[in-house]
């Protein structure tokens, strides 16, 4: 029997090991009736989504997309930052990307937290990060401000074809964002 990507997950106190115990196991079992799929790293649909990390959104299933189909690049808020821009210049200079698209959502942990958090490390740990934690009160306008540093980027050589969304993580619906309000 074929263990399904979307079961849901067991609970390690019940099984008796870690989730990362789990998840090798989980592992094991996809290996056991893996096939080279025969595909190379150059996305098939020529496109680069930005998302937040975020355990709510299956990216694949929201958008119809297949293995191979798009390099996929997840952070905190799905914020394009300095590591955002080193992965789609890779992305589009080696791999042949052209499109980007920019995938926030309803309800994201970075409108719940502020640049203090960094200070909260600090003051923790005796050193403070050397990244921004990109907090941000409006989605709507943190899309916007997403789509300018790709559109900006000195790096990227495609960047006319880039389009910004928020994800509702209780409809399953995108909503497209206008780069100019």
């Amino acid at each position: 029997m074929s263990t399904s990507a979307y079961q849901p997950a067991a609970d390690p106190a019940r099984t008796g090991g870690t989730v990362t115990d789990r998840l090798v196991e989980a592992n094991q079992r996809y290996a056991a009736e893996f096939q080279d799929p025969g595909m190379d790293a150059r996305p098939v649909l020529k496109v680069a989504v930005v998302a937040c990390m975020d355990a709510r959104l299956d990216l694949h299933a929201a958008l119809g997309l297949e293995l191979g189909d798009c390099h996929t690049i997840r952070n905190a808020g799905g914020v394009v930052t300095d590591d955002v821009i080193r992965s789609l210049t890779i992305s589009q200079r080696a791999l042949g990307t052209r499109s980007v698209i920019l995938v926030h959502h309803t309800g994201c942990g970075l409108e719940t937290i502020t640049e203090d958090f960094r200070i909260e490390l600090e003051e923790e740990v005796g050193q403070r990060p050397a990244w921004a934690v990109e907090a941000f009160r409006d989605v709507d306008q943190d899309v916007r401000q997403s789509m300018q540093r790709v559109r900006t980027s000195p790096f990227l050589l495609y960047a006319d074809d880039v389009r910004g969304f928020v994800f509702d993580v209780t409809t399953g619906l995108l909503r497209e964002i206008d780069p100019a309000e």
